[in-house]
């Protein structure tokens, strides 16, 4: 048994290659092989979004606070709330973050195939993110 106790693990600011605004990620757990899952807690400013990405595996969001918007490609932004749990699919091109007026905090779970958990591509631009919240 392992016990990680809260405030044992740094926070992390999110990078500028994979997020656009304020976005802080607190590591949760990573299991050991042969296991391959990894969680963190993903805190996402007003306006803050992932850039488009795919994960081998899928991943799966567990909504905690705020209210968040999520997009996989080709389909419509959908409103997402504490509570709520999303599932992406393996290499399904998607993206996720807050609102323009609200913060949002999701659960990130996915898991690693040979070492890699996520594959980042291009930002999600602000005429897209305007354009696809409707405004």
């Amino acid at each position: 048994m392992e016990i990680r106790r809260v405030g044992s693990q740094n926070s992390t600011e999110g990078p500028a290659e994979w997020f656009t605004g304020n976005v802080r990620i607190d590591p949760l757990f990573e299991a050991s092989e042969p296991a391959r899952v990894r969680g963190a807690s993903v805190t996402f400013e007003p306006g803050a979004r992932t850039a488009w990405h795919t994960h081998p595996l899928g991943q799966t969001l567990i909504v905690t606070s705020g209210l968040g918007w999520a997009q996989r490609e080709g389909g419509p932004i959908e409103e997402i709330r504490p509570g709520d749990v999303v599932w992406f699919a393996p290499n399904e091109k998607h993206w996720h973050g807050a609102t323009p007026n609200s913060a949002m905090t999701h659960i990130a779970i996915q898991e690693a195939l040979n070492g890699k958990v996520v594959d980042w591509m291009e930002h999600v631009s602000d005429e897209q993110y305007r354009r696809t919240a409707g405004a």
